[in-house]
Formats: C-alpha cells, structure tokens, sequence
C-alpha cells in the first residue's frame, strides 16, 4: 500500500477516534456544546472519507449492478443521516413543537446540502479546473476568445443524468403545493431514480474508470483481505453515524441558539460541510490527475442521488418514526427553501445543456448562491434590514434563478434538442442491449 494512500486511509480513521474515546467513556450530554460539536464533527467527516473510500474500493469484488444502485447511495449516507434523524424525530414528536422544528430541521438540512453542492461545488472545481489548466494543461479545458469564457467541457455521456435531474427538478417545485413529502413525491422521485438506475444498468459495461488513491492502493490486496477492509469499514462507519450523528446535529442547534443564530441556519449551511467536504476533496484531487471529466461527472451524479433518494425517501423516515403513514410536514419557510433549491437547480441545468461549464457561469453561480446565504445570515444577525422578508427573499431568488434559466434555454434551443437526441439514443442503446442479452 502506498505511502500516500496509508496516510490518509491513518487520518480519517484517526480523527473518529477521539469522539469514539467520548462514548466509550460514558455518557456525552454534559460535554461542552462546542467540543462535542467539534469531535462528532470530525468524526462524520473522517466517517465520510472511509465510506467513499469503501464504496469506490467495493466495486472491484461487486455485480456492476449493485455497484451501482447501491454503493452510490452508501457513499452519500453521511448526508442522508442528519436528515434521516430529523425526518424520524419529526415523527416521534409529532403535534409537539419539536416534531414541527423537527420536520423543518429535515428540509433545512437537505436543501441546504444541495445547494451548497451546486453553488460551491460546481462552481468552485470548474473555476480550479480552469484556473490550474492555465499552468498545467487539461484536455477537458476549452480556451475561448472573450472575458472571462475559458470553460470545462464536459462528456455528453453526462446527458443522461442531467435529463433526469431536469425531472427531478420540475416536480421538485411542486412538492411544497401537497403541504409536505408525500407518498406521491416518493413514488415520483424514487421512480426516477430506478429509471436512471434500469437505463444504466441495461446500457452495458462503460469504459472503465480506473480507482485513484486510498481506493487504488486497497484494491491491489488479495480478495479475501479487500473484502475484509471493506466490510471492516463499512461496520466501522455504519456505527460512528449511528453515534455522532444525533449528537453533531444536535450540538449545532445549541451552538446556533446560544450566539442568537436559528437551528435551521445552522443546520443548513454548517452540518452539510461535514458531508459534503469529503466528495469535493475526492473530485479536487481527481482534477490535479487530469480527470477533471470524470470528477464533474461524479459531482453531477452525487447531485442526482441527492434530488431524488435524499428526498424522496424521507417520507418513510417520518412514517417510522409516526408509527404509521404521513407526509413530512414543513412550515412555509422551508417551502421558499424547496423552491429556491429547485430554481437553482434549474438555472444550474441551464448552464450545462452545451456541455461546456464556463468561468464566467461558474461566477454568477456562486455569486447567486454565497450572496443569498450572506443576507439570509445578516438578516438572522438583524445587521440588514429590507423591506421584504426572509420568505421573499427566497423567492425573489428563486424567480431570478429561473428567469435566467429559461432565457438561457430560449438562447440554446439546438443545444436542447442535442441533449434531447443524446439521451434518446442512450436509452435505445441500452433497451436494444437489453433484448440482446435475453
């Protein structure tokens, strides 16, 4: 095992440890809100390397099917299990104050997620894709003549999930409309996802993308010990979210209540960062190998996982924990929260119909998001005050995001029907494949 590969694997397990100390020691409520944030924090995000890293190492000794239906979704669990707490405590509390904060607590943490996703980390690794290609060359770079119109070119293999996640996004604006996550956003958002999951299983074997780092240097292993590592990981991961989780998220919201800060800005902007960090770290470092292509793409299909099985499965969360069926419910905040992250999404499309991923979009993207994030936080701080609430500024934001979204498809009608064409003949490849093999 290389040098490299054994350092990191020793430090995202060393980071786990010292909250696994606390547990192990006894009860962690009369802790320090602070520490116990810091350790469980750190404890999720080493929790988030060893889980990507196992999945990715997994799909050497795996049918290609599970790999792909089910490995995807282990890799985001760190991001689901805050949400799946709140979806369940939503449940249990149901009629209570805690159950409606709760509920809240759940959507907060998932739209926050997603945009955090698309507004740091689209645009943040096209920007250093483009930036370092100016020194070190990369072939998905494209130079253009004009401010500012350098961009990343992306495989139009990636149009198969950008057409589902365009699905995903237009019946995600009509979610808040049912008063909660129903059955029928379920049945919806899940359904997409198995039509992506049975058009790429049928579609064949694509060209092999050969492992990097701490995934590499485990599958060179014999199989009896790679297995063993990785069920190893997969336990020890399974437990620390079982044991950080509930207290991570818990210690923000006392964090956030203690500094005059609502629960759910924390739980929106703050706990995503524990999860997310590790997929963006993951994709900087496939953009320094000079597989920018494939690390865009693994941003893309870590969005799609996100916009469908993240939400659409929180309804059964809520349904365990209530003890029978309901929809999680969320007040009309959060619905101005679901509209936003479907409008960004929408604009965020918008831009990728071409393939191709500029500087300049790349700018407006992140400036559209941190400036939204910037007057929301100094609203809740009372430092800024507007004439309009915290709820129009959200769907101020959002009918900007979407006005520029459809001015950006009227403008691209060919790249459309391009996009359209791509996935037509990926989805008759895969159903001709299918009859073949029979």
């Amino acid at each position: 095992m290389k040098r490299r590969s054994t350092v990191a694997l020793s430090a995202a397990l060393l980071v786990t440890l010292p909250w696994i100390g606390v547990r192990v020691a006894g009860d962690p409520n009369g802790m320090d809100a602070t520490l116990t944030v810091v350790l469980s924090g750190v404890a999720v995000l080493g929790t988030s390397f060893l889980l990507a890293w196992a999945a990715e190492t997994a799909e050497k000794d795996v049918p290609r099917a599970f790999a792909i239906a089910v490995l995807a979704v282990l890799a985001v669990a760190p991001e689901y299990a805050v949400d799946a707490l709140y979806a369940w405590e939503a449940g249990q509390f149901a009629g209570m104050e805690r159950g409606v904060e709760a509920g809240n607590l759940a959507v907060a943490n998932m739209t926050g997620a997603n945009r955090i996703l698309i507004g740091i980390g689209w645009s943040g690794i096209a920007l250093f894709t483009i930036l370092r290609a100016r020194s070190e060359g990369d072939a998905a770079v494209v130079r253009k003549p004009g401010f500012l119109r350098d961009a990343i070119r992306l495989d139009s293999d990636i149009s198969l999930e950008i057409v589902f996640l365009f699905l995903a996004t237009l019946w995600a604006f009509l979610v808040p409309v049912g008063g909660g996550i129903g059955v029928l956003d379920m049945v919806v958002l899940v359904g997409l996802y198995v039509a992506y999951i049975s058009v790429v299983l049928r579609g064949g074997t694509p060209s092999e993308t050969e492992p990097h780092g701490v995934p590499r240097s485990l599958q060179s292993f014999p199989r009896t010990q790679r297995v063993a590592i990785v069920l190893g990981l997969f336990l020890y991961a399974g437990v620390l979210l079982l044991v950080a989780v509930k207290p991570f998220a818990h210690g923000l919201e006392t964090l956030g209540t203690a500094a005059g800060i609502p629960p759910f800005f924390m739980i929106q902007w703050i706990a995503p960062l524990a999860s997310e960090s590790p997929e963006l770290i993951v994709v900087a470092y496939l953009v320094t190998k000079a597989r920018s292509t494939a690390g865009f793409n693994a941003l893309i299909s870590s969005k799609l996982n996100q916009w469908t099985l993240l939400i659409g499965t929180l309804v059964i969360v809520y349904s365990i924990g209530l003890g029978r069926y309901g929809a999680l419910p969320f007040d009309t905040k959060q619905a101005g929260e679901i509209w936003l992250t479907a409008a960004q999404s929408f604009f965020a499309l918008a831009l990728l119909v071409d393939f191709e991923f500029t500087i300049r979009e790349a700018l407006a993207l992140a400036t559209l998001f941190l400036s939204q994030v910037f007057i929301e936080f100094a609203l809740v701080r009372q430092v800024l005050e507007l004439p309009i609430s915290s709820y129009q500024v959200l769907l101020a934001y959002a009918v900007l995001y979407v006005v520029c979204g459809t001015w950006l498809l009227t403008r691209q009608l060919d790249s459309l029907r391009d996009l359209a064409d791509e996935t037509t003949a990926i989805a008759i490849d895969s159903g001709r494949e299918a009859i073949e093999t029979q």
